[in-house]
Parts: structure tokens; sequence; C-alpha cells
């Protein structure tokens, strides 16, 4: 392959947040993986990592620091794949984030790939492990494997299209509001070695859309109302008196590329809000279902997602933020991400929605699944996906307590869907 100056490139908009809080204990990082029908071959996969990552060069890279901001630098080489011999999504230290901001595990049968969440979000790690699995398949049986769904070809260099920040081509002549109210915390005992337990639900996808479609929301509607009224339990449980409860809100990410023209696979995704504020009363599941319903209704066009962005692109292009140094870059996102970056939800709900692959693949892959990392003051998160008739519902948290899970998956039984149940629970 013919050898080319190694790229550096600007954090996207959405990225600019993430080194900046970083804790000791703690870093944002998520997870894609792929179960696949046979072990896995280490040597192939690593064969295979040598080659993708010349296709991602803004995946395959690693943190750097500049005076006044941090920017990403392409790897020259793969890093060594890594046997899987601890829980899901340990701490990635800086250090190694300034040595190659992502990592490749296997088990058994499962490739994994852990990112850190400046690199892209779910959409575009999606992408880069479907075409790593496919270099792997490709090199181990010999397959054939069309650029389709999500694959790209290993022997063309990357577009422009695919390492622009598109945030800055998202335009509104107005901003929105940050302002909203806090929300119920969920708390617990905290694992004191950093444990992470992940849960999975595994669901018909079929059964559960066509009870979504009964009620008239989408899947995501539906899945999230059911996240509330469990959280409104445990908070009726935990805070007896009405008047001192908070709003139970779920933070939904929005992939913009379904907005937006845009082939980039950078960060390009905004958050929304939906939620209830149990003060005004007691909530049936329907009154929940139609509130979150409309509320996106309502949030998710191109003229409140514009606005959304507008506001934060044109917060980081203030004159004296861009020559303020780095380090108190640093202090003053962190103070305003503590002040308001994750009391304004109870967790998150990750959707990555229905995932194909090329038919040459699917014979090849038996599963797929998306865990997000806890965040640094939260201790649970969602992230779904569904694949091969198939929905996932993985649960993480660094809590002991399995009252969310419980609640949530009891909840959904009782609606009359199957669910089975899987977990690392120690």
């Amino acid at each position: 392959m013919k050898q080319r100056p190694l790229r550096w490139m600007r954090l996207d908009n959405a990225a600019k947040i993430y080194p900046a809080n970083r804790r000791r204990k703690w870093s944002n990082v998520f997870r894609l993986s792929a179960t696949l029908q046979e072990p896995i071959d280490p040597i192939v996969l690593q064969s295979a990592l040598d080659v993708t990552i010349h296709r991602f060069p803004s995946i395959a890279g690693r943190l750097r620091r500049g005076m006044f901001w941090y920017y990403l630098e392409e790897i020259p080489q793969a890093p060594k794949v890594q046997p899987e011999n601890a829980h899901p999504l340990t701490r990635m230290p800086f250090d190694d984030i300034r040595k190659c901001a992502f990592r490749v595990l296997y088990y058994n049968r499962r490739i994994a790939v852990e990112f850190f969440h400046a690199l892209t979000d779910g959409n575009g790690g999606m992408v880069f492990l479907k075409t790593l699995v496919a270099e792997y398949l490709g090199q181990k049986y010999g397959l054939q494997i069309p650029n389709d769904k999500g694959v790209l070809d290993r022997t063309q260099p990357a577009t422009e299209a695919e390492l622009e920040d598109s945030f800055l081509k998202t335009k509104s002549l107005v901003k929105a509001s940050r302002r909203e109210e806090s929300a119920f915390r969920l708390r617990g005992t905290q694992e004191k070695d950093g444990f992470l337990t992940v849960t999975t639900g595994i669901l018909d996808v079929e059964q559960v859309l066509m009870m979504a479609r009964a009620y008239g929301v989408s899947l995501t509607v539906f899945m999230a109302s059911v996240l509330m009224m469990a959280i409104l339990k445990m908070q009726n449980q935990a805070v007896p008196k009405r008047k001192r409860q908070k709003p139970v809100k779920v933070l939904i990410p929005v992939n913009l590329r379904k907005l937006f023209p845009s082939m980039s696979l950078r960060n390009y995704v905004l958050y929304i809000t939906p939620g209830v504020d149990p003060k005004l009363g007691e909530y049936t599941f329907e009154e929940v279902l139609q509130t979150v319903h409309h509320q996106m209704g309502v949030e998710l066009t191109p003229k409140k997602m514009a606005a959304k962005v507008q506001t934060n692109v044109e917060a980081e292009q203030l004159l004296v933020l861009k020559l303020m140094p780095l380090f108190l870059k640093n202090i003053a996102m962190k103070m305003v991400y503590d002040a308001v970056g994750e009391r304004n939800s109870c967790l998150t709900l990750s959707n990555l929605g229905a995932v194909s692959l090329p038919e040459t693949m699917k014979p090849y892959v038996k599963r797929l699944d998306f865990v997000l990392g806890v965040q640094a003051t939260r201790p649970n998160n969602l992230g779904m996906l569904s694949y091969d008739g198939k929905l996932y519902c993985n649960f993480i948290r660094n809590i002991r307590e399995p009252t969310l899970e419980r609640e949530f998956f009891t909840f959904l039984r009782k609606l009359g869907l199957h669910v089975k149940v899987e977990s690392n629970q120690r």
C-alpha cells in the first residue's frame, strides 16, 4: 500500500468536550462487538486490523495536545489486538488515549472495539466494526464481501466527506436555549474496584415493534417510556413525598445524518431529553408514551436541531475561547459540564436501530452488541440495537444494585413480551 503522510485534524464540535471532562476513574468510551459462529483467530484479526485502519484516519487516531485545542493524529500502525480478560469497558487511561484512542479485543467468538468518544459516534463506530469484520472474514474464509451496507472498500483512501466536521455545515439563524430543569438522580452502592456490570435483555424485535405500533409510537419512544416507568417507580420508593420529586428524563442521542446530508464518520450526534414531571401527578404508561411521543415529535425537526447545533458552534467560535490556553479551556469546559452536562437526565438511552450486513457476511455473524460506558456522575446507561430479528438491550452500571434493570425487564414481561436476560454480574 502506497505510503502517505499521516493526517492530523481538529476535534469535531461534539468531541471537544470529551478530553476536557476525563476523570481519573472515568473515560468516555463506548463498545461495539460482533459475535461470530466460530472462535476468533487472533493472528487473522491482527492482519485484518492492519489493513482496516488505513481506511479510517479519523478513527484510527491518537489524541494530541496543542497550545489551544486537542487534536487527532492518525496512528502510523495498528495497535495490537488484545485478549479480553476483564469486564467490558475497563477504564482507558489518558496515556493510552495519547497512543491510540481505541482498542480491539477478542474473546472466544467475539470481536469487540472500544472507542474513546472523541473519535466517533456509534454510527461511525459501527461502520468501522463492519469493515473490520468484513476484512477478517475475507482473510479467514476467502469471502468476497461487497462494499455495501456500511462495509467500506479497504483499498480506497478515506474521502473528505467522511472526515468533515458536519456540525460546521449545519446552520441556523437562531440559537436554542440550553436551560433545562435538573432530573432525578439514580444512586446506588459504588463498586469499589471499578467493576462494570453489563446486563443484556434479548427480545424478538418484531414483537416489540408490533406493540409499539399498537400504541402508535416508535420503538425508541416505547422503550424510553418503559425506562421512565421503571424510574418513576424507583423515585416513588426513594422520595415518597411527591412535591420533592424531580422530573424523570432520558437523554436520547439523535443521529443528525438522518436530518441533514452527511457522510461523516466523525461525531454527528446531538441529544434530546424527553421526560415527565411526577409533581403533576401519577402517570399511566399510556400517558408517558404520548408525552414522550409528542415531545420527540416537536424536537426532532431539522429546524430545532439546527438551532441546537448553532448554539454549540457559536460557543466554540467565541474569540475569547479561541485565544484561551488549553489548560484554561479544560477548566472552563469541565465547570460547564459539571453544572449542566449530566444533571438534565437520569441516564442515556442510545438506540443504533436496525443494523444490516451484506448477505455474504450474515451467515458468519451471529450477533451484534452496543454498550455505552457509564457517565461520570450517573451510574446507569442503556445501549440498544437490533440485528437478525433480535433486539439487544445492554444495560451497564457501576453500582451493585440491579434495581433499574429488574424494574425495566419486569415491566416488559407484564406487557406480555418475552425477555431473555444475560449478565456478567458477580
